[in-house]
C-alpha cells in the first residue's frame, strides 16, 4: 500500500534566484523572486516570503520569518526564531522592510520593527526588540533594543569566552 501522506520537505518558488552551495533545511519555504547568494544555510522551519534578498555567506537558524521587501547583506547570522516585520500598520496597503548591512550578528528571537535599517558589524542581542535604526559597530539589547558597548568590546569578550 502507498503512503497516503506527501512527503514534501521544502517549497523553494521555480522563480527565486538560488546561488552555489545553498543548503536548504526541512519545512522550509522560498517565495517567488527571493534572491539567496552563495554559501547561505537556511534552517528547518524558516519562511523567506517573496522578493526577500539575501547577500553571500549568511546563516539563517531554524524558524526565522522574512517578509517581503527585507535585505540581508553579506556574511549575516540570524539567530533561530528572529522576526522581521514589514508592515506599520497592520494591515495597511503599503510595507516597508527592513535592511540588514554586511556583518551583523542577530540574536534568536530578537523581533524587527518596519523599516528600521541594521548598521554594519553590528550585534543583535538574544530576544532584543529592534524599534529604531541601529548605527555600525555597536551592541544593542532590551525592549527596546538600545547602545550597550560597542562591536569591538563584543569581539574581546567573545574572544575571552572563547579562550
Amino acid at each position: 500500500m502507498k503512503n497516503p501522506i506527501n512527503h514534501v520537505i521544502n517549497f523553494v518558488s521555480p522563480n527565486a534566484k538560488i546561488g552555489e552551495n545553498v543548503k536548504i533545511w526541512h519545512f522550509a519555504y522560498v517565495g517567488e523572486n527571493s534572491s539567496i547568494g552563495n554559501n547561505v544555510m537556511i534552517g528547518s522551519l524558516t519562511h523567506v516570503d517573496y522578493g526577500v534578498k539575501i547577500g553571500n555567506n549568511c546563516r539563517i537558524e531554524g524558524s526565522v520569518y522574512i517578509p517581503p521587501l527585507t535585505e540581508i547583506g553579506n556574511d549575516v547570522f540570524i539567530g533561530p526564531g528572529a522576526t522581521f516585520t514589514n508592515d506599520p500598520y497592520p494591515m495597511s496597503k503599503k510595507m516597508i522592510g527592513v535592511i540588514v548591512d554586511d556583518g551583523v550578528i542577530i540574536g534568536g528571537r530578537s523581533v524587527f520593527k518596519p523599516g528600521v535599517k541594521i548598521g554594519k558589524n553590528s550585534v543583535i542581542a538574544m530576544a532584543s526588540v529592534v524599534t529604531r535604526d541601529v548605527p555600525p559597530n555597536v551592541v544593542v539589547m532590551g525592549h527596546p533594543a538600545r547602545v550597550k558597548y560597542s562591536r569591538e568590546e563584543y569581539d574581546i569578550k567573545k574572544d575571552n569566552w572563547n579562550s
